[in-house]
This record gives C-alpha cells, structure tokens and sequence, in this order.
C-alpha cells in the first residue's frame, strides 16, 4: 500500500494553510493590495483542492468502495459551505471591509482545519488503501 494520495492532499492543505494566513496578515497590516492578492491566491488554491478531489479522488474511492459515498457527501457539504465563506472573503475584501475579513478568515481557519483532519484522518487513508493505481490518480491531480 502507498499513501502516495494522503502525502499530496495532505501538502495541498498546508499550502491553502499558508495562502489564507498570508491573507490574513494582509488584511491584519491594512495591507490591501496584498490582501486583494492575497485572497485570490487562497481562492483559486482552495477550489482548485476541491476540483481535484470531487472531480478525481471521490469518484474514484466511491468506485473502489461504495461504502464511502457517506464520508464524500459529508466532504462536498463541507466544500460547498467554504464555497460560500470564499464568497464572503472576496466580498469584504472588495470593499475592504477589515473585521468582516477578518471574521470570516477566523472561520475558514476553524471550519478548514476541522475539515482536513477528518480528510487526513479517515478519507485519504481510505483511499489510499481503497483506490487501485493511487500513484495514477496522485499523477493525474499533478497534472491538472
């Protein structure tokens, strides 16, 4: 068995970690423009992670073992309420809204770190054990 899907997820995670905390800084300092940056960065990051797992890695774990379809859906309600947080962060940066920002940061902080360790705890290692040709699938997500 590879854990070739925890090792890559789990590194994409801690690079969206990195893009929201610069964010926030950003917003913290005042610092719009770096904020505006800032806050695109983290989102195409985030929803590109989303995109590569509800397009790739559900699929093929539902595939592999039907079972997981309860945890997938679980993940793709989750997904869909950060969707609506990102929607809310570029809002308030637009109109440079600094606690409103800083509100919402503080509950994607909370929200995503819950998040990734039920992906990291339970779901990548499911998949990593579940998923034919994992390294495959970890090939195809670096492609994309």
């Amino acid at each position: 068995m590879t854990d070739a899907i925890s090792r890559f997820l789990t590194e994409d995670h801690r690079r969206c970690d990195f893009l929201l905390a610069a964010c926030e800084k950003a917003v913290a300092d005042g610092d719009w423009p770096a904020a505006d940056t800032g806050a695109t960065g983290f989102l195409d990051a985030l929803l590109h992670h989303f995109s590569l797992e509800e397009d790739l890695l559900f699929p093929a774990v539902e595939q592999a073992n039907p079972a997981a379809r309860g945890p997938t859906g679980v993940m793709r309600m989750e997904h869909a309420q950060m969707r609506s947080l990102l929607d809310d962060l570029s809002a308030a940066v637009r109109v440079r809204d600094r606690d409103t920002c800083l509100g919402v940061i503080e509950t994607l902080h909370m929200i995503g770190q819950q998040h990734n360790a039920k992906e990291e705890g339970i779901l990548y290692p499911l998949s990593d054990r579940a998923v034919p040709g994992s390294d495959d699938l970890v090939r195809r997500m670096q492609a994309t």
